[in-house]
């Protein structure tokens, strides 16, 4: 692909030779003749000097570069859009294995393929183009979208609703039985979790995550959101549009988390804790309650401002209380009459 063909793919802008042949994709530091790599931030210009690099995509031309320039608005943007045109998904084919188990109830939409030893259950649905890996569960009654994917040894429990263009990699849950008891009789009596799930368009789960069913209801995860590795989401959990959750965090039960919200990795979120739409949490915070829209940090959380203040003041403490104590010892012997 010439530079001039991938500038017209991300709209950008070219500064020198348009009809160079791009042939890879690299990031900054390893790039060599051939590959486009880009620059997202003013710190790392200083690694094209001496590149072997063909093109460089930028938010702002480098002055004095020798390297071909495209200019767009959203560099890592357009470098996502470099890597799809070199390396292209793999295709699947059409079809059922006859290695896997396919119920005569379920209804299987057009051009979906299942692999070997996956497992499609009574009256399930899947949709238009959807793609079952090796090792899938589909429970009863589910319904996967149209063009979602599901990696190896995934597990749709009964009762569960995908929307289209859902992403699930291996070893991720949906559905599991909420974490529900009732003390009665010296016994943790199990409460019934009869609920659903109700996973919206667009969303992608990462590998090994949790998602609870709900008691009653269902816990729900809405359209765009981007769901980490070993996150653990409990039962009658609603998180809103387009949120990011971190790797290893976990929401506790009928928690409410608005549109547009990040979550640290490791942050923990209590049960029944409301979190309003644009709020940003930090690494292993901590959460509850009725969260206003804002940044917080630490456990428990306090708003960022606050607790790098905090911060700031902890790590000054040996010293504050060796001051402290050389004071309390000076007044301890103006009180007795000695001199200092």
């Amino acid at each position: 692909m010439k530079i001039k063909e991938f500038a017209e793919v991300v709209s950008g802008e070219i500064t020198g030779d348009p009809e160079k042949e791009i042939t890879g994709v690299s990031g900054i530091r390893q790039a060599k003749a051939g590959d486009i790599t880009f620059v997202s931030s003013a710190q790392y210009i200083k690694y094209l000097t001496g590149s072997e690099a063909t093109c460089v995509i930028v938010k702002d031309v480098i002055p004095n570069l020798s390297i071909p320039q495209i200019r767009v608005i959203n560099p890592h943007y357009a470098f996502a859009r470099a890597l799809e045109c070199f390396y292209p998904k793999p295709s699947h084919g059409a079809g059922s294995s006859s290695q896997a188990f396919v119920a005569r109830s379920s209804s299987i939409g057009k051009d979906v393929s299942i692999y070997p030893f996956a497992y499609v259950s009574e009256n399930a649905v899947i949709g238009e183009g959807s793609v079952l890996m090796p090792g899938t569960f589909v429970g009863n009654g589910s319904t996967i979208g149209r063009q979602c994917l599901l990696y190896p040894n995934v597990t749709v429990r009964e009762g569960v609703t995908l929307g289209d263009r859902v992403i699930i990699h291996s070893g991720t849950v949906i559905g599991s039985d909420g974490f529900g008891y009732v003390f009665e009789k010296g016994e943790h009596y199990k409460i019934p979790q009869v609920g659903g799930v109700i996973i919206e368009d667009d969303v992608e789960i990462g590998s090994n995550v949790s998602v609870d069913r709900a008691t009653t209801g269902n816990t729900i995860i809405c359209k765009g959101t981007k769901i980490d590795n070993l996150v653990q989401i409990a039962h009658n959990v609603t998180i809103g549009q387009k949120s990011l959750i971190v790797a290893q965090v976990g929401i506790g039960g009928s928690t409410d988390i608005g549109d547009f919200v990040v979550l640290g990795g490791q942050a923990g979120i209590a049960d029944h804790t409301t979190i309003a739409s644009g709020t940003m949490v930090a690494a292993q915070s901590g959460l509850k309650g009725q969260v206003e829209k804002g940044i917080y940090a630490g456990s428990p959380a306090t708003p960022h401002a606050t607790w790098l203040r905090a911060q700031a003041l902890f790590v000054r403490l040996p010293e504050m209380n060796k001051r402290i104590r050389e004071l309390e010892e000076k007044i301890s012997r103006l009180e007795k009459g000695d001199k200092l």
